[in-house]
């Protein structure tokens, strides 16, 4: 599961035969408190957004028993639920996770080595992510007199 701007923020190991909606609950319930804003820490998604995997209505009532909104893609329908405007971000969350070749092809036998592996990668694109904000915060920032001063000199 990640956030809106692709950090991961829980992921469970499962073997591959297990369908995805059963985890989702677990998903839910394994994101760690967020803080931010002065107050007590987000335990919660305001929404959840998933693809038609995902569409069941117990789980969608569950959600919403925890006050979460669902936005999940329905089965036997057209597409273009818009859902596919933000589903590029779990995806590009994912290619990140399978540059390393030890998450895209399993080598190990052992669940606990693999889970290692990909909770160290997901902390990988998390500091990835938070570079990229910094390197795109301080080169819209206006510069100082000694940053334009050298700048003024090299060119």
């Amino acid at each position: 599961m990640t956030d809106a701007n692709g950090i991961p923020l829980a992921v469970r190991l499962t073997g591959a035969n297990r369908h995805d909606v059963t985890q989702l609950l677990a998903l839910v319930e394994a994101i760690p408190p967020i803080a931010g804003k002065v107050g007590r820490p987000l335990r919660r998604p305001a929404s959840v957004l998933g693809d038609r995997a995902y569409d069941s209505e117990p789980h969608r009532k569950q959600l919403r028993r925890k006050l979460i909104q669902p936005f999940l893609a329905q089965r036997r329908t057209e597409n273009g639920s818009g859902l596919g405007m933000y589903r590029w971000v779990v995806e590009r969350t994912l290619s990140w996770l399978h540059k390393n070749r030890r998450l895209r092809i399993r080598y190990e036998r052992r669940g606990d080595i693999h889970d290692a592996f990909l909770i160290m990668s997901c902390f990988f694109c998390a500091i990835l992510h938070l570079y990229l904000l910094y390197l795109l915060e301080t080169s819209f920032r206006p510069m100082n007199k000694i940053s334009s001063s050298v700048y003024a000199a090299f060119s």
